[in-house]
């Protein structure tokens, strides 16, 4: 059985650890290959490439690192089939929605390319008599990203193309459930021109993970996975000095009103809460029905979720594949075990499904809890499965008021046809990003993506203009060319002007 090796100074090298584990088909429960675990002196190899490889790049013009983030970019869209296959092995979903996440992802090395626009700096003339000032955008130097299943390709490309158009080099540590994709899309990277040692790839579990944390020769960390194991990351990260975007879980809410269109809204709803199997850090797990709307929405939602069709992610006209393990497969039957101890109604139960050639695979069928409460383990905990939980309010105040007590703030949604009630809602809401008659409001690659509270910790979110701030740091320059031999320096004051 072919084992995946780690991806360092340009070329496959073995892990020095001894330690493996088993990359799992979910649709099949199969173990399709083995993948090497980076140990503690693997992740400092990494970094020595890393190091070693700054110099030369951070040297090299934003111009033609964009030149290569450009090839990069066509090598991605002529092996995208490839990566589709991957991520659906790996990972479950269809190849419909890894599809669309290898898009999103060459939507933000598209972006990255502009490196030359986005680096510029400011420029004030005459800030005093004589006296200009500029800012420069420079590197960190050496950063890494620890990614998670969920997207294999679209999260590692949240993260390596920004750092390394502004100039940085890079240790990936993707999942080791889905490292396939990381370790190609290094491959492709070096095809189109990257430098040895500028990407480096280590799958690993936690040992990798602390190795990096703990690493002097890291300047940066950037994470996306779990509230604990984020909030893990920033605290060990940060005393070690690092900079930090790490962000965590999500409990997204969509809230409808009496007035939304319900054909729409519902259609809406049952992509993004079981889309992936609900395995998406944007999904929405929470509805919040206003008024009079609940039981006809959730009369719709019954019939469209029981409509899915789930199966073998690589199979025509398949709605819903697995779940990413066995032991998540359990753990969200617990969890619906527990919504039914705590009194919520279970519509329309996921538990027991079969699937035709799958019958060993990680399968929870579409789950549909009405009556839902705040006190109920169903709606305090992040499921990421294929779960939908209703609960009611009497007005857009007691929605909004609900979803701003939750400790999450990743994504929300609201329908509605009234722009009055969808303004208020964006302005008074906790959470970091908002859609309105939009389930999933994913930013493009252009904005930036980040929740708050508890769904993120650290200052600056990924990608956009935010991931180029996080991978660079400014410098300010101020000047003076005195026109004169023999002119003032300055006195002992303060200057003013």
């Amino acid at each position: 059985m072919e084992t995946l090796t780690l991806w360092i100074d340009g070329r496959r090298e073995p892990a020095t650890s001894g330690r493996s584990g088993d990359v799992f088909n979910p649709a099949t429960g199969e173990v399709v290959r083995k993948v090497a675990f980076a140990g503690a002196a693997d992740v400092d190899r990494a970094v020595q490439a890393a190091r070693a490889a700054f110099p030369a790049w951070r040297a090299t013009t934003p111009l033609r690192r964009g030149r290569i983030l450009t090839r990069f970019r066509e090598l991605m869209e002529q092996h995208r089939d490839e990566l589709v296959q991957l991520a659906t092995e790996e990972h479950g979903k269809t190849l419909a929605d890894a599809a669309g996440s290898v898009q999103r992802g060459i939507e933000v090395i598209e972006f990255a390319a502009g490196a030359p626009h986005l680096l510029k700096g400011e420029h004030a003339e005459d800030v005093g008599r004589g006296v200009d000032c500029h800012s420069l955008l420079q590197p960190v130097g050496v950063c890494a990203g620890i990614t998670p299943f969920n997207f294999p390709v679209m999260v590692p490309l949240w993260m390596f193309p920004v750092a390394i158009a502004c100039g940085n080099t890079f240790v990936l540590k993707p999942s080791e459930k889905v490292p396939s994709c990381s370790l190609r899309m290094a491959q492709l990277f070096q095809e189109a021109g990257l430098p040895d040692g500028v990407l480096n790839v280590v799958p690993g579990d936690k040992e990798a993970v602390d190795a990096l944390l703990n690493h002097p020769g890291v300047g940066a960390i950037s994470f996306v996975g779990s509230t604990p194991v984020a909030k893990y990351v920033y605290e060990t990260a940060a005393r070690n000095g690092k900079r930090v975007q790490a962000l965590g879980g999500a409990k997204n809410h969509a809230v409808v009103l009496p007035d939304a269109d319900l054909d729409f809204t519902a259609d809406a709803l049952i992509g993004s809460a079981y889309g992936s199997a609900g395995q998406r850090c944007m999904a929405i797990s929470a509805v919040v029905a206003v008024g009079a709307v609940g039981d006809a929405l959730v009369a719709k939602l019954k019939d469209k979720a029981a409509a899915l069709k789930v199966g073998r992610g690589d199979q025509a006209g398949i709605d819903m594949g697995p779940v990413i393990s066995a032991a998540h497969r359990d753990r969200i039957v617990g969890l619906i075990d527990s919504g039914v101890r705590e009194g919520a109604r279970l519509v329309l139960d996921g538990r027991g499904i079969r699937v035709p050639g799958g019958e060993s695979g990680f399968f929870v069928g579409p789950t549909l809890f009405d009556g839902v409460t705040p006190e109920m383990d169903i709606y305090r905990e992040e499921i990421f499965g294929p779960v939908l939980i209703v609960l009611r309010a009497a007005s857009l105040d007691e929605a909004i008021a609900l979803i701003n007590r939750n400790p999450y703030g990743n994504g929300t949604a609201i329908f509605t046809r009234s722009g009055a009630a969808a303004r208020r809602f964006e302005n008074e809401i906790e959470v970091g990003m908002v859609g309105i008659n939009v389930p999933i409001p994913v930013p493009m690659a252009f904005f930036s993506f980040g929740g708050w509270k508890a769904s993120l910790f650290g200052d600056l979110h990924m990608h956009g203009m935010e991931g180029v701030w996080f991978y660079t740091r400014t410098k300010t320059v101020t000047s003076r060319w005195p026109a004169e031999p023999g002119a003032s320096g300055g006195g002992l004051v303060m200057p003013t002007m």
